[in-house]
């Protein structure tokens, strides 16, 4: 038997190139290897370094033609304009049946690409006959939906080694579905899901098996990079958070066995490891630990360690940020979300705002780059608070990461929702702005987006002394380049005009959605912008 499995192209305004390795998809692949070494595994991924190619924006996307109107060259731009990114329909239907598979699997992670999943199937089922099965984050929290599609014959819902397994034994040995965990199939012109079964326990899954990627496609510039995990799912609720349909609980690798693994993708050539654990530190004496390793063994420098999807400063403390920094951490990414108390606890955040500015500074004054996350738009948060996290963040030594809220079908949030519509699906992308609420509009949630961008403009800059006034920073900005006297430029005429331009090759185009009178009352309140160096720039 022979599978092919399948990382699909997306369709969106950007993509995140750095956190593209089918990570998922190579653990499959070797728990197949291990379980069943019979069984021929390919991965095939038709998104990383298969180029893009501009789209118009889709009808669900449509409105958002008055938010990101132009190709902004500023220092302030969002979005412009739409790509298909990686392979073509015809190309992945074409290479997925020159494989001559038995069985073919598509990974399903998010919801505003799940077209581009169903898309990817009917192109491989119009050239070969083999059966489909999808799996991912999005198919655990709406299995039935892509089940329904007549070219997918099963889905697995929640950790998929297992299940993957016991399907390709249930079609070796004829056909019986019901013992397999997780598996969603058609019978009799109706739908069964059946239970998620226990896992494999984590030791005995393998390491991912990264043999079919191109080392040279997975960069953090020129260094290769490789995703690692030393835990899988989250101890904690957050409402807007979907986790737990694919990981029910927290579960950690033993700290000896992720250790080994750095050192065998080290002696394949990677000098760059991204732990994509959805809460990295819970476990902070087991992290300690694997940092006190890495020290040992590797000198200063020699390997570079980063969290990009966000750790939980809940979880952090001083010593072990002493020794993250000595194991190759040089940022962080801080998931802060909001800093008003009672939208935390509706959201059932873990939070501490003492404690999160403990960390900051402490982080800081260890030499970290930090950004402090916050969400953008969460339902019931008032316009104020959300003002009052970015001015929180904007006197403290971090960059801000805004990020406007969409909806996670699956989330605890979600369920307070009419169910996804394959429209709202779509919409479930951060750029697309898609809640509004009677505490905000889109107009807000984009006016704020865009200020984040401006303060970052600010925090970016380097100072001789420690405190600055705006005027100077202002001089010094725009003596740095071309780029940023640009965006001298056009803030000056904000506060002047107040109107904010985009620049294009046509010249200087004002944007309409944004609403000088939010920037105005948010500018008023801001005494002073902290640099990320910790520098202060007197207003």
């Amino acid at each position: 038997m022979k599978l092919v499995l399948i990382q699909p192209p997306i369709q969106d305004f950007y993509q995140t190139r750095e956190r593209l390795q089918p990570l998922g998809l190579a653990y499959l692949k070797g728990a197949v290897k291990k379980y069943l070494p019979g069984v021929e595994v390919v991965i095939k991924d038709f998104h990383q370094g298969r180029g893009k190619n501009k789209l118009p924006l889709p009808e669900e996307l449509a409105y958002l033609e008055e938010y990101y109107p132009y190709p902004d060259q500023s220092p302030f731009s969002l979005f412009h304009p739409y790509y298909h990114f990686g392979a073509s329909f015809e190309i992945v239907a074409r290479e997925t049946a020159a494989e001559n598979p038995d069985l073919v699997g598509i990974s399903a992670l998010f919801s505003p690409y799940y077209r581009e999943v169903l898309r990817c199937a009917e192109a491989i089922k119009s050239k070969t006959h083999c059966p489909m099965v999808l799996g991912g984050s999005h198919v655990s929290a709406v299995p039935e939906m892509m089940l329904a599609h007549e070219a997918v014959d099963w889905v697995i819902r929640g950790e998929g080694e297992r299940p993957l397994v016991e399907l390709i034994r249930a079609l070796e040995s004829g056909g019986d579905w019901k013992p397999v965990p997780g598996l969603g199939y058609k019978e009799e012109g109706r739908m069964v899901l059946n239970p998620i079964g226990e896992s494999f326990p984590l030791n005995e899954i393998p390491l991912p098996d990264f043999s079919d990627l191109d080392q040279r496609a997975y960069r953090l510039g020129k260094r290769p990079l490789c995703f690692i995990l030393f835990s899988r799912g989250c101890p904690h609720h957050c409402s807007f958070c979907s986790v737990h349909c694919t990981f029910p609980g927290y579960r950690r690798r033993p700290v000896n066995e992720v250790f080994k693994e750095i050192e065998s993708r080290y002696q394949e050539g990677y000098r760059v490891f991204d732990f994509e654990d959805d809460n990295l530190t819970h476990d902070r004496q087991g992290f300690l630990e694997l940092c006190r390793l890495l020290v040992q063994r590797f000198p200063p420098g020699e390997i570079e360690l980063l969290a990009m999807n966000g750790i939980s400063y809940h979880d952090l403390e001083g010593d072990l940020l002493s020794w993250m920094k000595k194991a190759g951490f040089s940022s962080l990414n801080l998931s802060l979300v909001t800093a008003d108390p009672v939208i935390g606890r509706k959201n059932l955040r873990p939070r501490s705002l003492e404690k999160f500015r403990d960390i900051v500074n402490h982080a800081h004054r260890l030499g970290f780059k930090l950004v402090s996350y916050q969400i953008l738009g969460l339902p019931g948060e008032p316009l104020s608070s959300m003002i009052h996290t970015l001015l929180l963040n904007t006197r403290l030594p971090v960059l801000l990461g805004a990020s406007p809220f969409y909806l996670n079908p699956g989330s605890p949030l979600a369920r307070t929702f009419p169910p996804p519509s394959p429209v709202d699906l779509i919409r479930s992308r951060l750029s697309a702005m898609a809640v509004e609420t009677d505490h905000f509009s889109r107009e807000d949630i984009y006016t704020l987006f865009i200020i984040t961008r401006i303060i970052n403009f600010f925090k970016g800059l380097s100072f001789p002394k420690n405190s600055t006034p705006l005027r100077e920073a202002i001089e010094a900005a725009g003596n740095k380049g071309e780029r940023s006297a640009l965006g001298v430029e056009i803030f000056q005429r904000l506060l002047e005009e107040g109107r904010l331009y985009a620049t294009t090759r046509e010249g200087l185009k004002p944007l309409p959605r944004f609403k000088p009178v939010l920037f105005r009352d948010l500018w008023s309140k801001l005494d002073c912008i902290v640099t990320r160096e910790g520098k202060t720039i007197e207003k």
